[in-house]
């Protein structure tokens, strides 16, 4: 699995992880909300996240999830929200490495795709067995420098 969008190597860094154990459908809803952002705001937005602090809008999957302040109805997936931090955060290095103004970077592609199912059984009574699967998902986040406007 490669990347969804040709890129500009010479402005831009790219991270993926592969088949983290998360759900594809809450790392989707992440995903929306960081394209766009520097870098820093969108670390900011995960570990608040993480701490519960910021609620996730959903957009999607939404029927009977309760309102949260200032965002409507979401939720706050905190397991998707560590997994993209750290790709994130991963993007951010390979910009430094690269010698590019790491700082001065926001999220140009931030997207999730549903990975591999790892399959395995739950042993039920009288010798039945029930799918107990799990699913993983892909994020891509590519980084691109920000034109300074002086």
């Amino acid at each position: 699995m490669g990347y969804t969008q040709q890129t500009d190597p010479e402005t831009t860094s790219k991270a993926i992880g592969k088949e983290m154990r998360v759900s594809p459908k809450h790392c989707r809803e992440v995903c929306k909300m960081l394209k766009g952002m520097k870098v820093d705001r969108a670390r900011e937005y995960l570990t608040g996240i993480v701490d519960m602090k910021t609620a996730v809008p959903y957009s999607r999957y939404k029927m009977f999830l309760s309102p949260k302040a200032g965002s409507g109805p979401g939720r706050y997936p905190q397991k998707a929200a560590r997994a993209i931090l750290g790709v994130v955060n991963s993007a951010h290095s390979n910009a430094e490495y690269k010698g590019l103004d790491a700082d001065n970077m926001r999220i140009r592609v931030a997207c999730a795709h549903r990975g591999r199912i790892q399959k395995a059984y739950m042993p039920r009574a009288h010798g039945r067995s029930t799918p107990w699967n799990e699913q993983t998902t892909s994020v891509e986040i590519v980084l691109e420098e920000v034109e300074k406007s002086s």
